[in-house]
């Protein structure tokens, strides 16, 4: 069956102005500031996270970040996926070590850069190197069971 759709068609001579701005619709500078205040009273009254004591809890708060960014073409998070080679932690200074799967990957330009912002904002890094490396490749050996289970390797 084919259907027809007919457009309603309405002809008016005229259009009424919309109403124009008044000085006196306007917010005092008061009232936006007591607004602000209400907005950031939740945001001030949070504490910040602790900062991980000894590398050793840096490291695992490091990891835990590292497990946030996901392959954007695989449904598994860079960790699992065994595309981080080693995170060393001395002092503040977080060093990560990681490949991609190819060097022909689609993110290889942009990856290195999002593991370096999300390790640098974790509390208690100071600052965040990513080396990318080829040597060894990357495989499926490499993930962990999670992952393969994810995606049904297992």
């Amino acid at each position: 069956m084919n259907e027809e759709q007919k457009i309603m068609v309405e002809e008016v001579d005229s259009v009424a102005p919309p109403p124009k701005a008044r000085v006196e619709d306007a917010e005092s500078p008061a009232e936006k500031l007591e607004r602000k205040k209400d907005y950031l009273e939740g945001f001030l009254a949070q504490k910040p996270e602790p900062v991980a004591e000894g590398d050793d809890a840096l490291q695992d708060a490091v990891i835990a970040a590292l497990k946030e960014i996901f392959d954007p073409e695989i449904p598994v998070n860079i960790y699992d996926l065994g595309l981080i080679y080693g995170v060393e932690i001395n002092g503040g200074h977080a060093l990560v070590t990681m490949t991609l799967t190819t060097p022909h990957c689609p993110v290889a330009e942009s990856m290195p850069g999002e593991v370096e912002l999300r390790v640098g904002s974790v509390p208690g890094v100071g600052d965040a190197e990513v080396v990318l490396v080829w040597d060894p490749p990357w495989g499926p050996d490499k993930m962990t069971d999670e992952a393969r289970l994810e995606l049904g390797m297992l």
